[in-house]
């Protein structure tokens, strides 16, 4: 073990740290952990989200760019993220009423600005790669806490594409010894993860479905003149009605007929994307009404699309369970259900989970792996030749 515990036997209390492909703040999940590996357990102590206010928001989402990105750019967001991410650490703790001597660790997944699972064909240099950013070494001296982080490439160094690594934590969560569940997070990218019925890690199929939040934010972004960021519970949505031919046009794009493993970002379905669909939109005369609300449709039938083709064809499933921020848009849940009769639709809440925290909660049990020495990915999910121990270490 690469960090003793307060004494042998005692739970390990990890702050988790996600902030994801919607861009749209930090989620701060404080846990509570007996043992380690897949025969884990995890009781989440506190959750707490800090939202990104919208220049800083908008400065990200340039970096996870090449337009108006640039290497002096990322080097300084590096260690300014860092801090952000050290300072929602310390208010996460306050705000549970915790002192810093109450936590043994925190654990970060950073900020996706580029991810290449696949080398570029033309380029003899290019290698599959993934960058995370906000340098762990600046949380660790701001909390006076080890940091944990950059767990992706050590599973691309394996041969993996360094993602999704949700059905790590969710085999340790939500497997059910007599129920197929099917997990779907629903964050800027959509990703699942089935498992059969006492599931053992050989047996898991997880990938990235597709677009999640990500072009329903963009497009709700433009069309409201950056009023809004996101559409609030599908609201707007729910006022239009989707585009068949247009949404046919869109799920004739080539990553949904790929197999898995495989797994997608801002490279494919970012702000170029949403220009595109809404160029196509507006040419067909569509009121914004409708442009949400075929945006909307394009993520659920992304969704039940690979289930058709990828999971039902292998997995009994009796329950698709809906985690994320997408697990807050009524009108995308109801498109959903309608698309998939033959499952109960339902999200984490109904199981006693925040619907916000499993991402966070997940990167907390992979950070004490970490400290444990046990190997935190899923081979199944990611196409690693082997498990391997992910992640690297800061000291306060």
């Amino acid at each position: 073990m690469i960090l003793a515990p307060r004494k042998q036997g005692e739970p390990t209390v990890v702050v988790g740290l996600m902030s994801g492909t919607s861009l749209d703040g930090i989620d701060a999940a404080i846990v509570r952990i007996h043992g380690s590996g897949l025969t884990a357990s995890a009781e989440l102590l506190h959750y707490y989200s800090r939202s990104y206010e919208p220049e800083f928001r908008r400065r990200l989402q340039e970096l996870c760019g090449t337009e108006h990105s640039s290497s002096a750019a990322v080097c300084s967001m590096n260690a300014y993220l860092g801090y952000r991410f050290g300072e929602a650490v310390l208010e996460a703790i306050a705000d549970a009423g915790m002192r810093i001597e109450d936590v043994d660790l925190v654990s970060s997944h950073g900020q996706t600005i580029w991810h290449l699972p696949v080398a570029e064909p033309d380029d003899p240099y290019s290698t599959p790669s993934t960058l995370q950013i906000g340098d762990i070494s600046v949380i660790a001296k701001l909390t006076g806490l080890p940091v944990v982080g950059d767990f992706r490439p050590a599973d691309m160094a394996v041969g993996g594409q360094g993602a999704p690594f949700a059905p790590y934590g969710d085999l340790i969560l939500f497997r059910h010894h007599e129920r197929g569940r099917l997990l779907q997070n629903v964050g800027g990218i959509g990703n699942c993860t089935a498992l059969p019925a006492g599931a053992g890690p050989s047996e898991v199929l997880a990938f990235d479905t597709g677009p999640g939040n990500m072009v329903i934010d963009a497009v709700v972004h433009a069309l409201s003149e950056g009023r809004l960021s996101y559409d609030e519970g599908g609201k707007w949505a729910a006022q239009g009605k989707p585009d068949q031919a247009l949404l046919d046009e869109m799920m004739s794009h080539a990553y949904f007929r790929t197999p898995p493993p495989k797994s997608t970002g801002r490279e494919l379905f970012g702000q170029p994307y949403a220009a595109s669909f809404l160029k196509a939109a507006s040419a067909r005369g569509l009121s914004d009404e409708d442009i949400v609300a075929t945006a909307t449709a394009f993520t659920a039938a992304s969704i039940a699309d690979s289930y058709e083709r990828y999971v039902f064809p292998r997995v009994a499933i009796a329950e698709v369970i809906v985690t994320g921020g997408g697990a807050h848009n009524r009108t995308l849940l109801h498109m959903l259900s309608e698309r998939l009769p033959g499952q109960k639709v339902m999200t984490s809440a109904e199981l006693g989970w925040n619907d916000d925290a499993k991402e966070a909660v997940i990167f907390a049990l992979l950070g004490n792996d970490f400290v444990h020495g046990v190997p935190n990915n899923l081979p199944a999910a990611t196409g690693a030749l082997r498990p391997t121990v992910m992640g690297k270490l800061a000291l306060p």
